[in-house]
Protein backbone atom coordinates (compact mmCIF):
# COMPACT_ATOMS: atom_id res chain seq x y z
CA UNK A 1 0.00 0.00 0.00
CA UNK A 2 1.55 3.35 -1.00
CA UNK A 3 2.47 5.81 1.72
CA UNK A 4 0.41 8.98 1.87
CA UNK A 5 2.10 12.31 1.39
CA UNK A 6 2.64 14.77 4.21
CA UNK A 7 -0.15 16.95 2.81
CA UNK A 8 -2.54 13.99 2.73
CA UNK A 9 -1.54 13.01 6.27
CA UNK A 10 -2.33 16.54 7.47
CA UNK A 11 -5.72 16.43 5.77
CA UNK A 12 -6.46 13.08 7.42
CA UNK A 13 -5.46 14.45 10.82
CA UNK A 14 -7.82 17.40 10.33
CA UNK A 15 -10.62 15.02 9.33
CA UNK A 16 -10.08 12.94 12.46
CA UNK A 17 -9.99 16.05 14.65
CA UNK A 18 -13.16 17.49 13.11
CA UNK A 19 -15.10 14.24 13.39
CA UNK A 20 -13.89 13.67 16.95
CA UNK A 21 -14.82 17.18 18.09
CA UNK A 22 -18.38 16.49 16.93
CA UNK A 23 -18.71 12.93 18.25
CA UNK A 24 -17.16 13.67 21.64
CA UNK A 25 -19.71 16.45 22.12
CA UNK A 26 -22.58 14.25 21.01
CA UNK A 27 -21.71 11.02 22.82
CA UNK A 28 -18.95 11.75 25.32
CA UNK A 29 -15.40 10.44 25.31
CA UNK A 30 -16.26 7.02 26.67
CA UNK A 31 -19.21 6.66 24.32
CA UNK A 32 -17.03 6.71 21.21
CA UNK A 33 -14.41 4.14 20.16
CA UNK A 34 -11.37 4.75 17.99
CA UNK A 35 -13.11 2.75 15.26
CA UNK A 36 -16.13 5.08 15.52
CA UNK A 37 -13.93 8.14 15.22
CA UNK A 38 -12.01 6.85 12.24
CA UNK A 39 -15.18 5.70 10.54
CA UNK A 40 -16.76 9.14 10.99
CA UNK A 41 -13.63 10.64 9.43
CA UNK A 42 -13.90 8.26 6.48
CA UNK A 43 -10.63 6.49 7.35
CA UNK A 44 -9.60 3.01 8.41
CA UNK A 45 -9.11 2.05 12.04
CA UNK A 46 -5.50 0.98 11.53
CA UNK A 47 -4.32 4.46 10.56
CA UNK A 48 -5.23 6.10 13.85
CA UNK A 49 -1.89 5.70 15.62
CA UNK A 50 -0.07 7.26 12.73
CA UNK A 51 -1.73 10.54 13.74
CA UNK A 52 -2.27 10.34 17.52
CA UNK A 53 -0.47 8.37 20.21
CA UNK A 54 -3.69 7.67 22.11
CA UNK A 55 -7.38 8.45 22.31
CA UNK A 56 -6.64 10.73 25.28
CA UNK A 57 -4.21 12.75 23.17
CA UNK A 58 -6.83 13.07 20.44
CA UNK A 59 -9.43 14.15 23.00
CA UNK A 60 -7.26 17.10 24.01
CA UNK A 61 -6.80 18.19 20.39
CA UNK A 62 -10.48 17.68 19.54
CA UNK A 63 -11.76 19.65 22.53
CA UNK A 64 -9.35 22.50 21.79
CA UNK A 65 -10.68 22.51 18.22
CA UNK A 66 -14.28 22.57 19.45
CA UNK A 67 -13.55 25.61 21.62
CA UNK A 68 -11.80 27.33 18.71
CA UNK A 69 -14.99 26.88 16.70
CA UNK A 70 -17.04 28.45 19.49
CA UNK A 71 -14.67 31.40 19.91
CA UNK A 72 -14.78 32.00 16.15
CA UNK A 73 -18.60 31.96 16.18
CA UNK A 74 -18.73 34.35 19.15
CA UNK A 75 -16.34 36.81 17.53
CA UNK A 76 -18.27 36.68 14.27
CA UNK A 77 -21.54 37.39 16.08
CA UNK A 78 -20.31 40.35 18.08
CA UNK A 79 -18.53 41.88 15.09
CA UNK A 80 -21.86 42.78 13.50
CA UNK A 81 -23.37 44.36 16.65
CA UNK A 82 -23.23 48.14 17.10
CA UNK A 83 -22.23 48.36 20.78
CA UNK A 84 -21.32 46.28 23.82
CA UNK A 85 -24.91 45.97 25.05
CA UNK A 86 -25.98 44.59 21.67
CA UNK A 87 -22.93 42.30 21.52
CA UNK A 88 -23.70 40.82 24.93
CA UNK A 89 -27.37 40.44 24.02
CA UNK A 90 -26.61 38.50 20.84
CA UNK A 91 -24.28 36.12 22.70
CA UNK A 92 -26.97 35.42 25.30
CA UNK A 93 -29.66 35.02 22.65
CA UNK A 94 -27.69 32.56 20.52
CA UNK A 95 -26.41 30.51 23.47
CA UNK A 96 -29.91 29.97 24.85
CA UNK A 97 -31.62 29.47 21.49
CA UNK A 98 -33.54 26.26 20.81
CA UNK A 99 -31.06 25.39 18.07
CA UNK A 100 -28.20 25.46 20.58
CA UNK A 101 -30.02 22.96 22.77
CA UNK A 102 -30.64 20.58 19.87
CA UNK A 103 -27.34 20.83 17.98
CA UNK A 104 -25.10 19.17 20.55
CA UNK A 105 -22.47 18.08 18.04
CA UNK A 106 -21.71 21.65 17.01
CA UNK A 107 -22.65 23.34 20.28
CA UNK A 108 -20.44 24.85 22.93
CA UNK A 109 -18.10 22.23 24.45
CA UNK A 110 -18.20 24.03 27.78
CA UNK A 111 -21.60 22.39 28.26
CA UNK A 112 -21.36 19.08 26.41
CA UNK A 113 -17.88 18.16 27.69
CA UNK A 114 -18.11 19.37 31.29
CA UNK A 115 -19.09 16.01 32.76
CA UNK A 116 -16.37 14.12 30.90
CA UNK A 117 -13.71 16.64 31.85
CA UNK A 118 -14.68 16.58 35.51
CA UNK A 119 -14.03 12.83 35.64
CA UNK A 120 -10.58 13.04 34.02
CA UNK A 121 -7.34 13.36 36.04
CA UNK A 122 -5.76 16.79 36.32
CA UNK A 123 -2.93 15.76 34.00
CA UNK A 124 -5.20 14.61 31.14
CA UNK A 125 -4.80 16.62 27.89
CA UNK A 126 -8.52 17.26 27.80
CA UNK A 127 -8.37 19.14 31.12
CA UNK A 128 -5.81 21.59 29.77
CA UNK A 129 -7.74 22.02 26.51
CA UNK A 130 -11.00 22.63 28.38
CA UNK A 131 -9.45 25.13 30.77
CA UNK A 132 -7.79 27.11 27.97
CA UNK A 133 -10.93 27.04 25.82
CA UNK A 134 -13.21 28.14 28.63
CA UNK A 135 -10.86 31.00 29.45
CA UNK A 136 -11.01 32.15 25.82
CA UNK A 137 -14.82 32.29 25.88
CA UNK A 138 -14.87 34.11 29.22
CA UNK A 139 -12.52 36.71 27.79
CA UNK A 140 -14.81 37.30 24.82
CA UNK A 141 -17.81 37.71 27.11
CA UNK A 142 -15.88 39.98 29.50
CA UNK A 143 -14.98 42.25 26.58
CA UNK A 144 -18.67 43.11 26.06
CA UNK A 145 -19.73 43.48 29.69
CA UNK A 146 -20.69 46.93 30.88
CA UNK A 147 -18.27 49.13 32.81
CA UNK A 148 -14.64 50.17 32.66
CA UNK A 149 -13.12 48.10 35.48
CA UNK A 150 -11.51 44.96 34.05
CA UNK A 151 -11.86 42.92 37.25
CA UNK A 152 -15.56 43.76 37.56
CA UNK A 153 -16.16 42.89 33.90
CA UNK A 154 -14.43 39.53 34.34
CA UNK A 155 -16.48 38.76 37.46
CA UNK A 156 -19.67 39.62 35.58
CA UNK A 157 -18.62 37.44 32.67
CA UNK A 158 -17.91 34.49 34.94
CA UNK A 159 -21.32 34.79 36.59
CA UNK A 160 -23.07 35.22 33.24
CA UNK A 161 -21.26 32.29 31.67
CA UNK A 162 -22.09 30.04 34.61
CA UNK A 163 -25.75 30.95 34.15
CA UNK A 164 -25.62 30.33 30.40
CA UNK A 165 -23.85 26.98 30.63
CA UNK A 166 -25.89 25.76 33.58
CA UNK A 167 -29.16 26.70 31.94
CA UNK A 168 -28.32 24.95 28.68
CA UNK A 169 -27.10 21.84 30.49
CA UNK A 170 -30.28 21.59 32.57
CA UNK A 171 -32.51 22.37 29.59
CA UNK A 172 -30.94 19.50 27.65
CA UNK A 173 -31.31 17.15 30.62
CA UNK A 174 -35.03 17.98 30.91
CA UNK A 175 -35.81 18.17 27.17
CA UNK A 176 -39.40 17.23 26.42
CA UNK A 177 -40.71 18.51 29.74
CA UNK A 178 -42.14 22.02 30.24
CA UNK A 179 -39.34 22.66 32.73
CA UNK A 180 -36.79 22.69 29.90
CA UNK A 181 -38.32 25.73 28.21
CA UNK A 182 -38.88 27.39 31.59
CA UNK A 183 -35.19 27.10 32.43
CA UNK A 184 -34.11 28.73 29.16
CA UNK A 185 -36.71 31.49 29.50
CA UNK A 186 -35.72 32.22 33.10
CA UNK A 187 -32.02 32.41 32.23
CA UNK A 188 -32.77 34.68 29.29
CA UNK A 189 -34.90 36.97 31.48
CA UNK A 190 -32.15 37.14 34.11
CA UNK A 191 -29.33 37.85 31.67
CA UNK A 192 -31.15 39.99 29.11
CA UNK A 193 -34.23 41.48 30.78
CA UNK A 194 -36.67 43.35 28.60
CA UNK A 195 -36.21 47.11 28.83
CA UNK A 196 -38.65 48.97 31.03
CA UNK A 197 -41.42 50.63 29.04
CA UNK A 198 -40.92 54.30 28.36
CA UNK A 199 -43.44 56.28 30.38
CA UNK A 200 -45.94 58.25 28.35
CA UNK A 201 -45.31 61.97 28.35
CA UNK A 202 -47.48 63.97 30.71
CA UNK A 203 -50.23 65.90 28.96
CA UNK A 204 -49.36 69.53 28.35
CA UNK A 205 -51.01 72.03 30.68
CA UNK A 206 -53.38 74.41 29.08
CA UNK A 207 -52.42 77.99 29.63
CA UNK A 208 -55.08 80.12 31.29
CA UNK A 209 -55.51 83.69 30.34
CA UNK A 210 -55.04 86.10 33.17
CA UNK A 211 -57.67 88.71 33.78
Amino acid sequence: MPRVSRAEAEIHREQITEASARLFRERGINGVSVADLMGAAGLTHGGFYGHFESKDALAGVAVAHAFEQSVERWNRRIAAAPDDAARRAVLVDKFLAHRSMKDVGMGCPSVSMAGDVAREPATAPIRTAYLDGLESLVQVLASVEQGADAAAKRAAALADFATLAGALMLARATEGAPLSAEILAAARARLAPAPAPTPAPAPARRKTRQA
